[in-house]
Parts: C-alpha cells; structure tokens; sequence
C-alpha cells in the first residue's frame, strides 16, 4: 500500500542558502515527499528543484509569519524548514504560533539558538563548561585591544558574520589596530579569537539531537580550505609561530572534503550539543591541533553541509521526518566515508 505524500515547506532557497541544502538532503530521501519552496524573490535557483514555489517577505517584515502561516493552511504543510538565519529567529520567535496549526518544526529552543547566534555568548559558554577554546575578547574601543596579547587572532562581528563575512586575521598589534578601525566603523563591536592550529586540520561537525534531547548521531566533514570555492581569505604567516604552519587561512563557508565518522572530533562535539540542550541540528566548526578540539563557532541550525552529509548516510532532515512526524524509531546512521566535492550548478527557467 503506497503512503500518501508528505508535504514539506522548505524556506529560504536562494542558491547559498542552507534551505537548498535541506531541500536537495530530501530529494535524496527515500520517503514520499511533496516539496513547496519559498523564498523573497522568483529569481531563486531553488525554485526549480520543488514541486510548488511561492514568494514570502523578508523574516523582518511584520507580514513574515503570517504569510508562513497562510502557506501552511494552503498547502496542508506537514513539516517546515527554515532556510535562512533571519527566517530561524524569525520561527523561533513565533514557534508557539506556528506549532499551533499541528505543522512539525524541528529547531532548536529559543535560548540556545540565541546563544550561538552570539560568538561572545558562545565563547563564554565554552569556557565556563570547561570545554577547550579559543583565547577571546570583546572589543567595543580601542582601549580594549590592549587586551589582546597572543597574535594572530581572527577578527569578526560577535553577531552575524554568516559565510565567513568581515572576518580578518590579524598577525600582530599594528594590523589588529587597522583591523579594528574598519571593523568599529561598521559594527559597535567585534570580538577577537585566537588563531589556532593549522588549515589542514579543520573540520565541520554536525550533531543531531531529536526534539526530546536524545543523541542521533554526528558526522564531519575534513575540510580542505585551500580551494578558492572554499577559501575566503589566506596569508603567508608572518606571525613567527611556525607551528601553525605557511599558511593562515579562513574558510568561505562553502565546505568540501573528506567526510566520515572521525570519532574524536565527532564525540567532543556530541559532548557540547548535549551540555548546550540541543533538540535539532547543530553544527560545530572547529580545530584538531594536538589531542585537543577547539570550537570556535556553533551554528544552531541545519549546514551547508546538510546534502553532503545525506550523500555519506546521515540524512538529518529526513531522519527528523521519521523520527517526529511519522513515529519511527531512529538507529544511529551508519555513515559512508569519501570524498565530496563542489562546483557550481546552473538551471535554465522559462519566463
């Protein structure tokens, strides 16, 4: 007997979003799916990959989540994804309201997902668990930069900075003043994080807990860096810290490279999500450098590494679907390790 579609709203599919990372984890789904798709404008590259598309304003707007909910009545959605940042505090927010037309929407509670959208928060967290970090400080003046006194650190707004966005290194105090100046001009204050260990050794790890707290299981993702599709910036080091190796660099956010089950990095993250009360996906970005893991950002929400993961065994949306929707009860994926790579994709629409 053939089960009737699932309907499944998935937001936010611009072309970087992780909406479409969502969106192309259920095209690989085995689970009848009838997937309706929006986003702020027609001219979105997911829009030709779901069965029904609609436009909705932009998560700030105050007719955001009443659109969502209309979309929900129309389409007798059954399960709903956030496919951006904004549209997650947005849900997040209004989570009572949504959940109230019997619709699953699987994210993470409010007070943790507002911890990890705060770097400072995140940080402080860390340090507080005993959890190892990097060194950090807030900087709201310049006086503050006399705080620093390890170099080189990572520049970065302690609020948003999505997709690696003015995010710097800066190798020692003179370039950490210019750094700063740029930084103050745009932001009221940025914090700065020591630079640890060395490209080769980063990774993206995704943890996922059921909405009741219960470890599903992790998967990572080695990143390699280097590759100008996943490279948003790198320098010759010039710190004097050769240990770190020739190169200092900072990821695009767009991860490729070798994924699989690596047990130690994986199990130190689990450790976090479950300190931290996940019940949803978190992603971690961190560093292996000697027996030690160091997180420097949490991400409190499906990856951009969520079809990757679905390609290696680790389907989280689906699994979500199973797990809430339809009552079944969730082993721990078994994952493929291999190698994934990027490029980019184009689709031709008729207007």
């Amino acid at each position: 007997m053939s089960r009737s579609p699932i309907n499944v709203m998935i937001t936010g599919l611009g072309g970087g979003s992780h909406g479409m990372q969502i969106l192309k984890a259920l095209r690989l789904s085995s689970l009848p799916l009838r997937l309706i798709g929006t986003d702020i404008t027609t001219n979105s590259f997911g829009r030709a990959l779901v069965d029904e598309f609609e436009t909705v304003p932009r998560a700030d707007d105050p007719d955001y989540i009443p659109a969502i909910l209309s979309l929900i009545g129309r389409h007798d959605i059954q399960v709903l994804f956030h496919g951006s940042e904004p549209e997650l505090a947005a849900m997040s927010e209004n989570a009572e309201r949504i959940r109230a037309t019997d619709v699953l929407l699987p994210i993470n509670p409010p007070q943790l997902i507002a911890r990890c959208m705060n770097k400072l928060e995140t940080m402080s967290f860390l340090r507080e668990h005993r959890f190892p970090c990097p060194e950090f400080h807030l900087i709201e003046s310049h006086d503050d930069l006399r705080q620093v006194k390890t170099y080189p650190v990572v520049c970065k707004p302690h609020i948003g900075s999505g997709g690696s966005a003015n995010v710097y290194i800066a190798q020692d105090a003179t370039e950490l003043e210019l750094l700063s100046r740029l930084l103050l001009s745009q932001v009221e204050s940025f914090i700065t994080q020591e630079y640890i260990g060395t490209v080769d050794q980063e990774y993206t790890v995704g943890v996922l807990c059921d909405m009741e707290g219960l470890l599903v299981g992790s998967i990572a993702v080695k990143r390699q860096i280097m590759s100008a599709l996943s490279n948003r910036l790198k320098t010759p080091n010039r710190s004097g810290r050769s240990e770190l190796g020739l190169m200092l660099a900072i990821s695009s956010g767009i991860s490729q490279g070798e994924i699989g089950d690596y047990p130690q990095v994986c199990g130190y993250c689990e450790k976090v999500a479950l300190a931290l009360g996940a019940r949803g996906p978190v992603n971690f970005q961190c560093r292996l450098d000697g027996d030690k893991v160091f997180i420097f950002e949490i991400n409190p929400r499906y990856s951009g590494t969520t079809s990757m993961r679905a390609l290696a065994g680790f389907n989280e949306p689906e699994l979500m679907i199973r797990r809430h929707l339809l009552g079944e009860t969730i082993e721990r994926p078994k994952i493929k390790s291999g190698l994934v790579l990027r490029g980019l994709e184009e689709r031709f629409l008729e207007v």
